[in-house]
């Protein structure tokens, strides 16, 4: 695994929850996992990964995922 997607890996799961993940290195860490995006409607992105689909919304204003979805993500 790349060193940019260990550090996405790790600010996933630190505690307080990170505010300055980026959407596109967490798009990119589940591909590179093996996960599947696919384009929906408006501005989400459904993953497969794992043979669990999860749906995101994508930031509009700013590249940083807010801290709910980061959280949801290490659920």
């Amino acid at each position: 695994m790349m060193t940019k997607h260990q550090r996405t890996l790790t600010l996933i799961f630190t505690h307080p929850t990170s505010a300055n993940v980026q959407r596109r290195h967490i798009e990119g860490l589940f591909i590179e996992l093996g996960g599947i995006a696919s384009e929906r409607e408006g501005s989400r992105v459904a993953v497969v990964l794992f043979d669990e689909v999860r749906v995101f919304h994508r930031p509009h204003s700013s590249p940083a995922t807010d801290k709910g979805a980061v959280a949801a993500i290490s659920k």
